[in-house]
């Protein structure tokens, strides 16, 4: 009978200690993200080196851009590499800047606006108000998930530029690039909401309209954004994903691999592979 209190109480002494060190060192932690092919190709490639260099159970949480947002602020997400400030973003920004933690920018150089094919004889959004132009165009813009950024931007730029006979299509980022490549490949004219870095500009001859009135705003840069406590919570995360930046090139060569048929883990890692240099620097230091 001795033998066995001793046993049962090694067991709860053990399963105690066990519960108190998963507690104060959980490695599990959740990444929001829109469906963008550039945040498809960034949230991956931060997963991957959270998982392989850093021993973290990563969730992704697969969102629009308002719940993204909400759940960094409200805590039910960890981080995430996805805002584009300081205009896509703006109205976001301005409503949780307070209950969230904004590390700056990891990756510069990024742009949004109305995008046709540069076959198109027009040049300006100014030019879609023209008749022939609307009626080429069957009257659409071909837009993303309804709430995101760029679609806010497009229908703040139908009222200051007058596009009052155009319908804004709700769709989806994948949709979209469907759409716009589907009219590409038989010459016709289309109009989309589109943003650089993205695959489609490395397989299409594209455009940007010119913005007169600047209602996208000029450059941007995509920032990551983290709950509070972070920092204390999960201390080799943060520093990580505070030193996590990278280029346009490198996103567009994780999006050209997924397009081209990887699936998106397996197109980070191959990234993550070839670019250890990169990623090393990333972790230095961090235990």
């Amino acid at each position: 009978m001795r033998k066995w209190g001793l046993l049962l109480s090694l067991v709860l002494i053990i399963g105690v200690l066990a519960g108190c060190s998963e507690k104060s060192g959980d490695k599990s932690i959740k990444l929001a993200y829109v469906a963008w092919d550039s945040e498809i190709a960034s949230t991956n490639v931060v997963r991957e080196v959270l998982e392989t260099k850093l021993g973290y159970k990563v969730e992704m949480l697969q969102v629009d851009a308002g719940p993204m947002w909400t759940g960094i602020a409200d805590g039910s997400a960890d981080a995430m590499v996805a805002a584009w400030l300081p205009s896509t973003h703006a109205s976001y920004m301005e409503k949780y800047a307070s209950d969230i933690e904004d590390l700056g920018p990891n990756l510069n150089g990024t742009k949004t606006g109305l995008t046709v094919p540069a076959y198109m004889d027009i040049t300006s959004i100014e030019d879609l108000k023209n008749a022939d132009t609307l009626t080429a165009l069957d009257g659409q813009i071909i837009g993303i998930e309804p709430g995101a950024g760029i679609m806010m931007a497009t229908e703040k730029a139908m009222e200051e530029y007058a596009l009052s006979d155009y319908k804004l299509v709700e769709s989806s980022s994948a949709a979209m690039a469907q759409e716009l490549q589907k009219a590409y490949d038989a010459q016709k004219p289309i109009v989309v909401t589109g943003w650089t870095p993205h695959w489609m500009f490395a397989k299409m001859d594209l455009k940007y309209l010119e913005d007169p009135k600047g209602v996208y705003g000029g450059d941007e840069q995509i920032h990551t954004v983290v709950r509070k406590g972070l920092k204390e919570d999960k201390a080799d995360a943060y520093a990580f994903l505070d030193k996590f930046e990278w280029t346009p090139d490198d996103m567009a060569a994780v999006m050209v691999a997924i397009q081209e048929g990887a699936s998106p883990e397996d197109a980070a890692k191959d990234w993550v592979a070839a670019n250890e240099d990169k990623v090393n620097a990333w972790v230095e230091g961090i235990e």
